[in-house]
């Protein structure tokens, strides 16, 4: 078993800050509110493949 490595993404500037590991009990995307260091404020970051 290998483990996937996948990106959350800012969805105002579209920049990859931070990565999580995947988990195969989940169905649907991560959205989580995160501090965006290009942003300079909390936005929503989306998973991606």
């Amino acid at each position: 078993m290998s483990v996937r490595k996948v990106a959350l993404a800012c969805t105002v500037c579209g920049s990859r800050n931070y990565t999580i590991t995947e988990n195969n009990q989940r169905t649907e995307r991560l959205e989580v509110r995160k501090f965006c260091k290009h942003c300079g404020k909390h936005t929503l970051h989306k998973e991606t493949r």
